[in-house]
């Protein structure tokens, strides 16, 4: 059994999920429309009074949790968190509130797992454009099948259009224009990749538009479904009610009237942008996605293995030597008994794309490696495991006083000791076994190698001699022996 936990602007979600055959049953659902979008002020930081909001729907969410024997959760953070300059300072407090790490996801990381979802419930092999209206943001996606093609996450959500455009819930046709013409615009440049011979049918998977299908069909407006003629048919009925507060449509919620026609205006700009005639509103998206995903993992099949080997293969990597850098650090981190496996998948993807800096310079390639891995598009990944990867291909090799503060982290520390240990034998062309080998890591580090290493290969006494120097610098003792 697993959780899915979507921190979006507009509302808090969740989602308990089991697998059964192909499919993934829902146990349990809990939605509280906080709109953390709303609570960002205008230096773009979250108000104490949105955090405090936040933080008690995350308790609630905790309760919730506890009463069912869960496999895996894993709590995702969208556009408001994404962007919200104190987001640091909440995190910490969010967290202890859920009991879980929040991850911020990126929006093509968002667009992926949202199509992932809308994929797990649609079995013909089609192409299709699925879109996700959000409170932040807004993503469009390409794909055949399971098969992602383009995703792309624009920067226009229903908070910041209701804000904009509709302030104080008020509604006009010269507001609703404007926001229209204001979406088009952040789509225009994208049009080229998603021209309508790129892909059959349009889903729409947010909770926006399911809301706006249900006004359409359950208020018999336009020809019934959402295409531009129905659209038309609601644009008019929200003009006639001229206030948020005044919307009276049947099976809509009270909290949908506050962004319905902000979204409303996004889903017209992407119909005439995009050249959809139909959208057909379908109920999986990002939670589905993110428990199917979790699915995966613990069935071996981790969408991240796949990207970070794309990712060397991308900028032609020697493979075999990556491979092995990962093994041998792995199996150095197993010798260290980290408290957790926190860092171990961690620590093999690091190993894997340590290399990859050496596409832009010889010359300081892990700075160039370490940058990469923390920018990439690297679908799978979270932006803190992207940040933790990245610190640990930086720390492959030089001074360790850029990694000082995380090595306070001893997990971490192994991890780095690890990496480091693995290119510092590779270099010197040992063939390390593992069973002659004793490796700890406490207040210091003890290292126990062969004497016939040293003697065998010259040059692995200079690198051991760096290696202390290394790890003095920042305070840590190294302490080497040489068995016969």
């Amino acid at each position: 059994m697993f959780a899915a936990v979507d921190l979006g602007s507009n509302s808090f979600r969740l989602h308990i999920g089991r697998h059964d055959g192909d499919t993934m049953r829902i146990i349990k659902s809990a939605r509280d429309p906080i709109r953390l979008g709303a609570g960002l002020d205008s230096r773009g930081n979250l108000t104490a009074a949105a955090m405090a909001s936040a933080i008690e729907s995350l308790g609630r969410f905790n309760s919730i949790l506890s009463t069912f024997p869960l496999s895996a959760v894993r709590v995702v953070a969208t556009n408001t968190i994404r962007i919200a300059k104190n987001s640091a300072a909440f995190l910490p407090a969010a967290e202890a509130a859920i009991g879980y790490p929040i991850e911020i996801i990126s929006g093509e990381e968002e667009g992926r797992l949202i199509y992932m979802g809308v994929a797990s419930t649609l079995s013909q092999n089609e192409r299709r454009l699925v879109l996700d209206i959000g409170g932040g943001s807004t993503e469009v996606i390409l794909g055949k099948g399971p098969k992602i093609e383009q995703v792309e996450s624009f920067s226009v959500g229903t908070v910041p259009q209701s804000l904009n455009f509709f302030p104080n819930g008020l509604i006009n046709a010269e507001s609703f224009d404007a926001a229209v013409l204001s979406a088009r615009s952040r789509f225009e440049d994208a049009v080229p990749l998603y021209k309508p011979e790129l892909w059959t049918n349009a889903y729409g998977s947010s909770g926006t538009i399911r809301a706006i299908a249900d006004a359409i069909s359950k208020n018999g407006l336009g020809d019934g479904q959402m295409s531009l003629k129905s659209l038309e048919a609601l644009r008019k009925r929200l003009i006639q009610f001229g206030h948020a507060g005044n919307i009276d449509l049947i099976g809509m919620k009270a909290d949908r009237a506050a962004s319905i026609t902000s979204g409303l205006a996004i889903l017209v700009a992407l119909m005439q942008e995009f050249s959809i005639k139909v959208v057909t509103p379908i109920e999986a998206g990002l939670r589905m996605g993110v428990l199917w995903d979790l699915h995966l993992r613990a069935t071996k099949r981790d969408r991240r293995d796949q990207s970070a080997r794309d990712f060397l293969q991308r900028f032609k990597v020697d493979e075999k030597r990556a491979e092995q850098a990962a093994d041998v650090a792995s199996a150095f981190f197993g010798l260290l008994k980290p408290s957790d496996d926190t860092y171990a998948k961690l620590l093999f993807w690091s190993g894997l794309l340590h290399e990859v800096g050496l596409v832009v310079s010889h010359s300081g390639y892990h700075k160039h490696a370490a940058y990469m891995v923390g920018n990439a598009d690297l679908p799978g990944f979270t932006t803190r495991e992207q940040r933790v990867m990245s610190n640990l291909v930086l720390a492959q090799k030089g001074n360790l006083r850029k990694v000082a503060d995380e090595l306070d982290d001893s997990d971490f520390a192994k991890a780095v000791l690890a990496l480091r240990l693995a290119l510092m034998f590779m270099h010197a062309r040992i063939d390390v076994a593992m069973d002659e080998v004793r490796l700890r890591m406490k207040k210091g580090i003890e290292l126990e190698i062969r004497k016939e290493w040293a003697t065998q290969h010259p040059t692995v006494a200079y690198w051991i001699e760096k290696e202390k120097e290394c790890w003095s610098e920042v305070g840590i003792d190294f302490a080497v022996k040489l068995n016969n």
